[in-house]
């Protein structure tokens, strides 16, 4: 296991710089404060959101500048640690890489300070139903875990939080995104998991090879000890590792030759230190077959970490679904209404229709990233009935799904389109919201399209 945090003031001298104000660089720059530093934060947001939490800062001694980013102090900063909201071609961002400053996301700098060992977890979907199904499991066994990182929705911390538990807990388990991947140094997990890869985010890389490019950087540190849990046969997967260094286990539908956690006769089963059965798939609180995966993923990581057999069951039946990741909302009149926001590409979709078993009133759409959506057409099958085509990328769903399934174009609201979903949903249907798009032209993020759908549906918003 890595040997990791230094105690006391370690950054007394030391003067830290923080670039953006969010979640991540509010804890950061926390951090860096505790053990000593000498901190400087800017952001070029001044709203109120920036000035509370400048306030907090200044507060706790760290010199703080709204509206503007000091390129000299930045410059002269012995760390320059970059929130990962931050895209990469930000002027600021630019402008030190001109000067030859190397900055570092903000796991890189928390993980310093870690007390132990590490679960690190990435790929394109499923990663934070894998994050904390993982420390869920763990902590269902009597491990304590420190569960954070990029983990959406207010359901985990930053890494930087987890820097300053205490006592420390067993293992630290974080989520990381390509965005904070690329601002690694040193940062090492003990066990890395990749849920999966898929293109996504060509909104802001410029090709899918630089997307997995940072993805890979997961691997830059391995060692001989690492372990790395990934999905059996995902050819691109392989590639990305590569000869990396460490152990290799995988998770995957069936029981095949170095396949280490599989589904065997309807039953979850593990195959690390020989057969173990751990719940009959038909038990698995969460919907879809990428849950399925997701959840193998999390018993084999657990499974490595130290939980026992018996505590992975058990830990798996108090499951629930995280909201807006196939999150069942109601169920009204004999129809199902499943949240599924955050599906916001279409490798994302394309799992949750996989092994649905009910008829499907699907509600496609929000704002295009460029993606290539006849994918869905392979993945739709008998079971969508309707799909309903909606928002900025509307048009395009509808023609590329022209002739796969009744597709109806709707140039209306939001609630409109709920409207026209129940118009269509019969009893036993499904109506999935699994827009395979991303929000921003209706709603300020998915939470915001997820809590709205939710409340149309007239189950409880969240």
């Amino acid at each position: 296991m890595a040997e990791r945090r230094r105690r006391g003031n370690e950054l007394e001298g030391n003067d830290i710089a923080v670039i953006g104000l969010g979640a991540s660089g509010i804890a950061a720059a926390r951090l860096a404060l505790n053990k000593g530093g000498n901190v400087y934060v800017s952001d070029v947001r001044t709203d109120d959101s920036a000035s509370a939490g400048g306030a907090e800062l200044r507060a706790l001694g760290a010199r703080v500048e709204l509206g503007r980013h000091d390129l000299e102090r930045l410059a002269g900063a012995d760390h320059v640690v970059v929130s990962p909201g931050i895209p990469p071609d930000a002027p600021v961002l630019r402008a030190l890489a001109e000067r030859g400053v190397r900055c570092i996301s903000e796991p890189e700098f928390a993980v310093r300070f870690f007390a132990g060992p590490l679960i690190a977890i990435t790929g394109t979907n499923g990663k934070t139903t894998t994050t904390m199904l993982t420390g869920h499991l763990l902590e269902q066994a009597g491990i304590s875990a420190g569960v954070g990182g990029n983990v959406g929705g207010g359901f985990a911390p930053p890494a930087s939080e987890l820097a300053l538990m205490e006592p420390a807990p067993a293992w630290y388990v974080l989520e990381l995104s390509s965005f904070q991947l690329a601002g690694i140094e040193t940062l090492s997990p003990d066990i890395g998991v990749v849920t999966n890869l898929s293109p996504d985010h060509l909104d802001r890389y410029d090709s899918v090879a630089s997307y997995y490019a940072d993805k890979a950087r997961l691997f830059d540190n391995a060692t001989e000890t690492s372990r790395w849990v990934l999905p059996a046969g995902d050819t691109e997967v392989d590639a990305l590792i590569g000869d990396t260094p460490g152990r290799r286990f995988h998770f995957g539908d069936e029981p095949r030759k170095g396949t280490h956690a599989f589904v065997e006769e309807g039953i979850l089963t593990l195959d690390v230190e020989g057969r173990e059965p751990v719940l009959p798939a038909a038990d698995l609180p969460l919907l879809g077959r990428h849950n399925r995966l997701n959840a193998l993923a999390a018993v084999l990581t657990a499974r490595l970490a130290g939980a026992p057999v018996e505590a992975l069951g058990e830990g798996l039946r108090s499951a629930r679904s995280l909201p807006h990741r196939m999150e069942p909302v109601a169920d009204v009149a004999g129809v199902l209404w499943v949240n599924d926001s955050k599906a916001t590409n279409v490798a994302a979709t394309r799992s949750a229709l996989q092994s649905l078993t009910r008829p499907v009133v699907l509600l496609l759409g929000g704002k295009d990233k460029g993606e290539d959506l006849t994918v869905l057409r392979g993945a739709m099958g008998p079971s969508v009935r309707v799909v309903l085509a909606y928002g900025a990328a509307g048009p395009r769903i509808a023609a590329a799904l022209e002739g796969a399934a009744e597709v109806r174009l709707l140039e209306c609201g939001f609630a409109d389109v709920v409207e026209e979903a129940r118009r269509w949903a019969r009893a036993g249907d499904m109506v999935l919201l699994s827009p395979a798009c991303s929000s921003f032209d209706m709603f300020r993020n998915y939470e915001e399209r997820g809590r709205t759908f939710a409340s149309l549906a007239g189950g409880d918003a969240r």
